[in-house]
């Protein structure tokens, strides 16, 4: 990991100018950068990666997706270990009822 420093230039994704550019270590914690200045329109925010946040068109999908999921009730355990057990009983049964005949 690089050791930064207060006014290091380094690559940040800027929300005013809503692209990747250059900005200036502002705070430090840990020895990883905390807040960045753009140098294109000098506004001091957290930093972020270099990854744009997401689209507000994107956090809807994520919230109905997650309506949906909430939606759909999840298989009981014990009915699955109960369909689970009656099969080898009934294949036991079947064989059984192949030798007789």
């Amino acid at each position: 990991m690089p050791e930064y420093r207060l006014g290091d230039v380094i690559d940040d994704h800027c929300i005013k100018c809503r692209r990747v550019t250059n900005h200036a270590i502002v705070s430090l914690v840990e020895n990883a950068p905390a807040k960045v200045r753009c140098r294109t329109c000098y506004h001091d925010h957290d930093y972020r990666h270099e990854q744009a946040p997401p689209s507000k068109k994107e956090l809807k999908k994520q919230e109905l997706f997650k309506e949906v999921l909430a939606g759909i009730a999840p298989a009981s355990p014990s009915a699955d270990s109960a369909a689970a057990a009656e099969t080898p009983e009934k294949s036991v049964k079947a064989k059984a009822r192949s030798k007789k005949a």
